[in-house]
């Protein structure tokens, strides 16, 4: 897989040797309010055992970890891929690094790579709507909020609404 270059990080492959960076930013309650499968507190045995899988690259995805002075930080990746048609945009960043344009510029990156490399013709999110950052970082890079999804998802026994964000390629 190849390795990603923004202004001040890398997207690159993720390695079981990112477990200890990636739990100190993931095991906030912040983060994990925020996604739909981040777990809180998320203990090392889940942490290992998705790493392990995202390593090894689970079929329909790719994942990178998001890199800042040789740390991963957060994650970034296309899910539930069609081949040459469409595919789910994840991420999530640890909140040291909110704020400073780095899922932005990784939104633009991954979506650039999703349109130019594999050819997809469509690349979408849902976002909370109570996630504001979340939709200013889709909407900066391009995405258009095409609707609310109501009542769409069971996030720990609550069912919560979400809104679909996409981005077509144009050719």
């Amino acid at each position: 897989m190849v390795t990603l270059y923004g202004t001040h990080f890398a997207l690159r492959p993720l390695r079981m040797s990112d477990l200890e960076s990636l739990l100190v930013h993931i095991n906030d309650r912040a983060v994990a309010r925020n996604t739909l499968t981040i777990p809180y507190p998320c203990r090392r045995r889940e942490e290992r055992t998705w790493l392990r899988g995202a390593v090894h690259k689970k079929k329909g995805q790719v994942l990178w970890a998001i890199d800042v002075d040789g740390r991963a930080v957060g994650t970034i990746g296309l899910h539930h891929l069609e081949s040459r048609h469409k595919a789910e945009l994840g991420y999530w960043l640890g909140r040291d690094y909110w704020g400073q344009g780095i899922v932005t510029e990784a939104v633009e990156l991954v979506t650039h790579y999703a349109f130019s490399t594999l050819h997809l013709r469509r690349v979408y999110a849902y976002v909370f709507p109570f996630n504001g950052g979340s939709q200013r970082v889709l909407e900066k890079a391009g995405y258009v909020r095409e609707g609310l999804l109501r009542k769409n998802v069971n996030k720990k026994g609550k069912i919560l609404d979400e809104i679909v964000y996409a981005k077509i390629r144009s050719r």
